[in-house]
């Protein structure tokens, strides 16, 4: 079982730059990939980034890759970040972490999700 609570949206002018951050509770943290999500009202919940267990692999959605980091500490706090710069209206939404046993894109493939936190770029 893994316990995912995000925390760090908030209102930010485009161009700026937000850290989201993932924490989880639970032994088995370190043995599952995480992504993370974005819903904006009216649409399906898209996937923006992943990364493996171990850390050595990412995978970024087009429209983010170049301007968001996803990242994470096994050791020390088990959190899962996502640094994400040069900010666009468009990334505005409600944006989740979840865990899954395999690294995927799709969210059926993740297993254990946080409540989200709420991201909006002004422009």
């Amino acid at each position: 079982q893994v316990q995912l609570v995000e925390s760090g949206g908030g209102l930010v002018q485009a161009g700026g730059s937000l850290r989201l951050s993932c924490a989880a509770s639970g032994r088995t943290f370190s043995s599952y990939a995480m992504g993370w999500f974005r819903q904006a009202p009216g649409k399906e919940r898209e996937f923006v980034a992943s990364i493996s267990w171990n850390g050595d692999s990412t995978d970024y959605v087009d429209s983010v890759r170049g301007r968001f980091t996803i990242s994470r500490d096994n050791v020390k706090i088990t959190t899962l970040y996502l640094q994400m710069n040069s900010l666009k209206p468009e990334d505005t939404g409600v944006y989740y972490c979840a865990a899954a046993f395999r690294r995927g894109v799709s969210k059926d493939e993740y297993d254990y999700w946080g409540q989200g936190t709420q991201v909006t770029v002004s422009s």
